[in-house]
Formats: C-alpha cells, sequence, structure tokens
C-alpha cells in the first residue's frame, strides 16, 4: 500500500510539473502553409488571445535557430497558459516547419511577414473563441507587431526589445565596431541599400550579410521606422526593454515611447535581449543564448501580465 501511495504521489507531481501541450494550429497562404501551436486553457471558457512573433533570422516559434536554442518563446507563452491566457506562436515563412512557404529569398520581402501576421490576426479574430487579442513582436517582430497591430481588430500590442530606429540605423551602429576592412565597406553597402538600390558587387566578408538575393528584402525592410509606425497605433501599448540587451538599447525603448506618450514603458534591470538574467559581461550574456533550461527574468511576466488584465 505504501509503495501504491508513492506512486500516484510521484504521478500527481509530474503532472502538475508537465509542460502543457500545444495544439497545431496552420495558416494557409498562396505560397504554402505556415505552421504554429497554439496553447488555450482549458479551464477558461473565452480566454484572451496572444499573438507571439519571433525575430530576425532563422529564429523559429519556440525563440530558437539552428545554431541557438534558448526556448525563451515557448517559456513565454508557456507562462501565459499558466496565468489562463492563450497564445499562438509560429514559424515564420521560411523558417523551420514552415521552411517552404517561403518564396525564393530574391522575392522575399519584409512585407510578407506583416502580411502573414494580418492573415493571423483575421483567422482568431473570426473563431471567435477569444475575449480579446494581443500581438506581442520580440526584437525584429516588434517592428512586424507594430505594423500588423494598426488592424482595428487588435485590442493591445506588446514590445518586446524592439528597435526604436529603422533597421539599417541598427546594423551601422553594430557595424561600425568591427575592424575598418569592415566597416567601411558596409558603410558604403548600407547607404545604397537605404536609398534603395541593389549593389551587385559584395566583398567576400560582407557576402553573408549583403549577399545579392537578400538585397531587396534589406531594402523593403530598411523602409520602416520604427517610431513613426508606432505613433499610427491607437491601441494600449507596453513597450518592454532589458538594460543588458547587447542587441537593442534602452534608448530604442526611449525613442518609441516619445513616438506614442500613452505608452506604458518598462526597463528590466538585468534582463538581456533573449529575455533571460544576464550580466552586462558580453561572454556570459551571449552564453545564456544557448541555455534553454534558463528561465525567463523573473520581473517580466509581472509586467506583462499586468498590463494585459488591466481595466
Amino acid at each position: 500500500m505504501r509503495n501504491i501511495i508513492l506512486l500516484l504521489a510521484l504521478l500527481l507531481s509530474v503532472s502538475l510539473t508537465a509542460q502543457p501541450h500545444g495544439t497545431d494550429i496552420t495558416l494557409s497562404t498562396s505560397t504554402g502553409d505556415i505552421y504554429g501551436t497554439l496553447l488555450k486553457p482549458a479551464n477558461v471558457e473565452k480566454p484572451q488571445m496572444v499573438l507571439l512573433i519571433s525575430g530576425s533570422g532563422p529564429t523559429d516559434r519556440d525563440g530558437n535557430n539552428p545554431m541557438m536554442s534558448n526556448n525563451s518563446l515557448r517559456m513565454l507563452a508557456e507562462q501565459l497558459h499558466a496565468a489562463g491566457i492563450a497564445s499562438v506562436r509560429f514559424d515564420k515563412r521560411g523558417v523551420a516547419a514552415s521552411v517552404s512557404a517561403a518564396p525564393d529569398e530574391i522575392d522575399m520581402r519584409f512585407d510578407h511577414y506583416v502580411d502573414d501576421v494580418k492573415a493571423w490576426i483575421d483567422m482568431l479574430v473570426a473563431d471567435g473563441a477569444y475575449s480579446s487579442l494581443t500581438v506581442a513582436g520580440h526584437s525584429e517582430g516588434a517592428l512586424i507587431a507594430t505594423i500588423a497591430a494598426q488592424k482595428p481588430e487588435v485590442d493591445r500590442l506588446i514590445l518586446l526589445a524592439g528597435a526604436g530606429t529603422p533597421a539599417d540605423q541598427t546594423l551601422r551602429i553594430q557595424l561600425a565596431g568591427q575592424p575598418s576592412m569592415i566597416a567601411e565597406p558596409a558603410k558604403l553597402l548600407l547607404d545604397s541599400l537605404a536609398e534603395g538600390h541593389t549593389v551587385r558587387n559584395v566583398p567576400p566578408m560582407l557576402m553573408s550579410i549583403f549577399r545579392p538575393s537578400v538585397q531587396p528584402y534589406m531594402i523593403s525592410w530598411f523602409q520602416y521606422d520604427p517610431a513613426a509606425e508606432l505613433s499610427k497605433v491607437s491601441q494600449p501599448v507596453l513597450i518592454v526593454q532589458g538594460s543588458t540587451d547587447i542587441q537593442v538599447k534602452s534608448a530604442d525603448a526611449d525613442t518609441l515611447a516619445a513616438a506614442l506618450p500613452s505608452a506604458q514603458v518598462t526597463h528590466i534591470e538585468g534582463m538581456n535581449h533573449i529575455l533571460k538574467p544576464a550580466p552586462a559581461d558580453m561572454t556570459a550574456n551571449v552564453a545564456t543564448y544557448s541555455d534553454p533550461e534558463l528561465e525567463l527574468h523573473e520581473d517580466l511576466m509581472e509586467v506583462v501580465l499586468g498590463f494585459l488584465q488591466a481595466d
């Protein structure tokens, strides 16, 4: 009997601590299906819905990429679920399970991502199963979220580690610290792309970033000013920025806040770009990008839930 009781206690403990299992959800587009995960609390009849948008490059629905795994967006979705809030997170076209939905790289544009989010919004609203819809974007996803949230169907907008200036300016800052043999040609490339002109001859050491096939995408991306786009949003907005973010700075959050004075702005001490606790030290900070067990910063969910649950 004692062994049975111990076994039952163990099983109960496992069931209480197990990660919630989401269900598959698919957005059909003219170029292929985009695959996502729906996490919906079973004990809430009509929960709030948060649509999560991942950052740049090959970042998948969980916040991971082929080189690094940190599970940041999966953890965010799971903590929303624990608070009785539904979420959808998805692999962008061209990424992970949605790789086949992307056109050829030379035909890819930033607006494809924006249009996809607008389509997710339309699908979730048409479902009628949710009391409200919040769009939450991380990093590059913050700009995508800002543009898509100009749709009246969106109730709230959350920007997590979002840049405050056009992407070419962010790249200029990041590349300016490189040796002159990289920084100087990179500046010339960025000047041309920002003016809408592609460059045929790219130095080999910059080919991975500025290869000709990706330049049309970069031109389409550079045309958007995050602050100008945010000024068009009429819904309640939460801007969250970490003090130890090595990719986006506190000044970016301040730039966004100046564009929309009604926005709620929160600076979280000791939170880095992937929403985890991290020191300012570069090596230790970067190490968190590959730690899938490290939890989100303890202050993040208090801020996010306070915003979502405010009247």
